[in-house]
């Protein structure tokens, strides 16, 4: 059974750092494209950036450069480092595995909430 958690959230200041952690799916997490999204009050689900089981990268214009997708695979565990956090970074964040062709296996965490203060 896999229950995916997030954890790392709370609140901080513009310019500040949150570092996310996503974790609970033990070992499908090796094999799993993880992705991390977020949703603002009143907004739809956005993508904020994936990395494949072989380390690829992807990240939404709105935070490339800023923010930073990574993995432990022998720890079963993905990070999101988010530098430089502005007011509109404020959301909850989710993270996302997915497995197999045409990710067959979809999870979903819970999510935490990031509020970035003025």
């Amino acid at each position: 059974q896999v229950q995916l958690v997030e954890s790392g959230g709370g609140l901080v200041q513009a310019g500040g750092s949150l570092r996310l952690s996503c974790a609970g799916a033990g070992s499908i997490f090796r094999i799993a494209v993880m992705g991390w999204y977020r949703q603002a009050p009143g907004k739809q689900r956005e993508l904020v950036a994936t990395i494949t089981n072989s380390g690829t990268t992807n990240y939404a214009d709105s935070v490339k450069g800023r923010f930073t997708i990574s993995r432990d695979n022998a720890e079963n565990t993905g990070y999101l480092q988010m530098d430089s956090l502005k007011p509109e970074d404020t959301a909850v964040y989710y993270c996302k595995l997915d497995i197999g062709i045409g990710a067959s296996r979809r999870y979903w965490g819970p999510g935490t909430q990031v509020t970035v203060s003025s």
